[in-house]
C-alpha cells in the first residue's frame, strides 16, 4: 500500500472559528522517527509527506519543507512535497522553497489556498514552471466554496494539464464537486489529454462507489486516482477501509494502491 498525501509537522495551537486555542490534528508528528513509526505500523510501502498547515502563517508550513525533504533523504519510502504558494506576498519564501525542487527525494510541489490567494495569483506560471522543470506534481487542495472550490481550482487543470501533472486532493471534497467531477468533468479532462490525478480523502461515502462503477463502465481513469490518508486530518485506517471495500478484487486496486503512486511519485 502507498499513501499518496500525508504531513509532517505540528502546528501550534490557533484559536479556530473564534473558539479557544487548540490542537485538531492530534495525530500530528514533529519528527521523522514518528513518521518512519507510522508507516511501519500501517505497513505502508510508499509514501508521499508534505509540510503540515492549516493556521494562517505561511512561516508555520514554509518551516517544515526541509524537515520533509530530510524525511525522504533518509528513508527511501518516503517521497517529499514542497510547500508553496503563489500569492505576492509568498514570493520570496516560494523562492526558497523551490530551491529544493531538485533535492533527491522531492517529488511534488504542495499549493493549498485555504491561506489565502486563488487561482489568479501572480505566482501560479512560476509554480506550474518549476513543475515543469524538476518533473514535479502539482499537489492541489480541493474543497467546496471559496478559492478551493472545483470551479475554481478546476481551472488550473485545463491551463496547466496539457505538460504538467495536477493531483486534485480530496476529488473536490464535497457532494456537489463529486458530482461534477464522476458526472462528466474529470472524464472529460482525461479525454482530453490533460495529466489530471486524484485521491478519494474527505470523499463523501458514495463517491468511491460511484467512481468505480464510472472507471469500470468508461474503461478510463483507473490510473487517475491514488489512495491517500491526509493524516495526521485524515483517518488512515478509515479511508483505506473505505477504498479498500470498492476496489477489492479488481485491477483497480493494484492501481489505486500501487502503480499509480508509482508512476507520479516514483
Amino acid at each position: 500500500m502507498n499513501d499518496a498525501h500525508r504531513h509532517l509537522g505540528v502546528l501550534p495551537a490557533y484559536p479556530f472559528y473564534g473558539g479557544p486555542p487548540v490542537h485538531p490534528d492530534t495525530t500530528a508528528r514533529a519528527t521523522i522517527d514518528e513518521l518512519i513509526a507510522d508507516l511501519d505500523a500501517e505497513g505502508t510501502e510508499r509514501a508521499l509527506v508534505l509540510p503540515n498547515y492549516g493556521v494562517p502563517d505561511p512561516d508555520v508550513a514554509f518551516g517544515f519543507n526541509e524537515l520533509v525533504v530530510e524525511a525522504s533523504q533518509r528513508d527511501d519510502r518516503i517521497r517529499a512535497g514542497l510547500w508553496v504558494s503563489a500569492r505576492a506576498e509568498d514570493a520570496e519564501r516560494t523562492a526558497r522553497a523551490l530551491r529544493l525542487a531538485a533535492e533527491p527525494g522531492v517529488r511534488a510541489l504542495k499549493l493549498s489556498f485555504l491561506l489565502g490567494g486563488g487561482t489568479e495569483d501572480p505566482g501560479l506560471d512560476a509554480v506550474f514552471a518549476a513543475a515543469r522543470e524538476h518533473d514535479l506534481t502539482v499537489h492541489v487542495h480541493t474543497s467546496p466554496g471559496a478559492a478551493s472550490d472545483i470551479d475554481r481550482v478546476g481551472t488550473l487543470v485545463d491551463r496547466y494539464g496539457d505538460d504538467v501533472r495536477v493531483h486534485l486532493v480530496h476529488f473536490g471534497g464535497g457532494m456537489s464537486a463529486h458530482i461534477k467531477l464522476i458526472g462528466g468533468r474529470f472524464f472529460d479532462w482525461i479525454t482530453a489529454g490533460k495529466q489530471v490525478y486524484t485521491d478519494l480523502s474527505w470523499a463523501i461515502g458514495f463517491a468511491p462507489r460511484w467512481l468505480a462503477t464510472e472507471i469500470d463502465r468508461r474503461g478510463i481513469g483507473h490510473d487517475r486516482v491514488l489512495f491517500a490518508s491526509d493524516e495526521p486530518w485524515g483517518d488512515h485506517a478509515g479511508e483505506h477501509a473505505r477504498l479498500r471495500a470498492v476496489a477489492a478484487g479488481s485491477e483497480l486496486a493494484e492501481h489505486v494502491f500501487h502503480a499509480n503512486f508509482a508512476k507520479l511519485y516514483r
